[in-house]
């Protein structure tokens, strides 16, 4: 980066389209060189390679499955009264009652 130069940083959302200035700016940005050093050097394919699959491993193990789980109303009502992200919420809740031997004991 040159002496005078300072880097400008824009969040573009979905559906947002650059303006011309930002567009010119990727332009610009684009072709500079990349410049690697001893700290960080360039990739290799490999590592590219095996970066990829830790990145979709991870996602895989992210992803959570939707079921269908009939529960009360009462119970419904309750975790609703949380607020926003109850599902969330119960999400976790069931989390903490399978890993706890004593909940399991006492809920079959």
């Amino acid at each position: 980066m040159a002496k005078n130069e300072k880097i400008i940083r824009t969040a573009i959302h979905t559906g947002q389209q650059p303006t011309e200035e930002q567009i010119r700016e990727i332009e610009a940005a684009s072709a500079r060189p990349v410049m690697t050093d001893d700290e960080a050097p360039e990739l290799t394919l490999d590592q590219y390679a095996e970066m990829a699959a830790l990145a979709r491993s991870r996602r895989n193990r992210q992803v959570k499955p939707v079921i269908a789980l009939r529960i009360s109303i009462d119970t419904l009502d309750k975790a609703k009264a949380t607020g926003k992200g109850y599902t969330g919420f119960l999400s976790r809740l069931l989390d903490n009652a399978i890993n706890d031997p004593q909940m399991v004991a006492k809920s079959l």
